[in-house]
């Protein structure tokens, strides 16, 4: 596989203090949470974990993916949503792995036209071409 060359035009910077049970934060200062593993995986759950930061990414990155190939397809998404769902658990090898289930509502289209729109934003989301071949990624035109 061929690494993927860019032009940087933006760099976040984050740093994690104490891993999953701990605190993240921007060096801008705009995002400073505290993190903890979830009660499904032991934890106290009384902070965001990784995979929410990770999902909340996911479905923003999506949505602006799809307002662009909607603007070249003339297709009016507004008032469209899109949910990025992620799961973690243990892999066969005995590590973690993740998964993530995207839901769009379109409500100005068609379902092809929805399914097509989705499609092609995952084509050129930079969240979705980062896991492509790496975890599973369903998509679905709710």
């Amino acid at each position: 596989m061929t690494i993927q060359q860019i032009d940087v035009a933006y760099t976040a910077v984050a740093t994690a203090e104490n891993g999953r049970d701990g605190r993240v934060s921007t060096d801008d200062g705009k995002l400073d949470v505290v993190v903890n593993p979830p009660k499904e995986m032991g934890g106290s759950g009384a902070g965001t974990n990784p995979e929410q930061l990770f999902a909340a990414g996911y479905s923003a990155c999506f949505q602006g993916a799809l307002g662009v190939v909607a603007r070249q397809e003339k297709a009016d998404v507004s008032g469209s949503t899109v949910t990025a769902s992620v799961g973690i658990g243990r892999t066969e090898a005995g590590g973690f792995g993740l998964e993530v289930a995207i839901t769009a509502t379109i409500p100005n289209v068609d379902r092809a036209t929805a399914r097509s729109l989705i499609e092609k934003a995952h084509q050129v989301c930079p969240y979705s071409s980062a896991t492509r071949g790496n975890i599973k990624v369903e998509l679905t035109a709710a």
